[in-house]
């Protein structure tokens, strides 16, 4: 994929992150919805791939040379990062249900970035 092609949909998932920043939503999703309806609804689905694309998202920020967070800070998020992008394809295969694990890590990150 050429650079021009990756830019817009890099874009969306800022996009994505910004309007979720500060808010609960994905928290709600998960917790009120998606783990009420399970895994393989809709619902689930969709806060899933979201997951995944911000952590994607976060992961790649985190790994560039030029960002300015502790290189132990930032090798500490990215594990987390993969641990729920793994967490997320376990879900998705019926491997697990654990949404309360992802919904609590996901909070106290937010929590700790405020």
């Amino acid at each position: 994929m050429s650079e021009v092609e990756s830019e817009p949909q890099r874009e969306d998932e800022r996009d994505i992150a910004a309007k979720s920043q500060g808010s609960r939503n994905l928290e709600t999703i998960l917790r009120q919805k998606a783990e009420t309806a399970g895994a393989e609804s809709a619902i689930a689905s969709e806060a899933l791939n979201f997951l995944c694309r911000l952590w994607r998202m976060l992961i790649e920020d985190l790994t560039a040379a030029d960002n300015d967070l502790p290189e132990a800070l930032r090798a500490n998020l990215v594990s987390i990062g993969l641990w729920i992008i793994k967490e997320t394809d376990l879900i998705r295969c019926g491997s697990s249900e654990n949404f309360c694990g992802l919904i609590e890590i996901c909070a106290t990150i937010r929590d700790g970035l405020k």
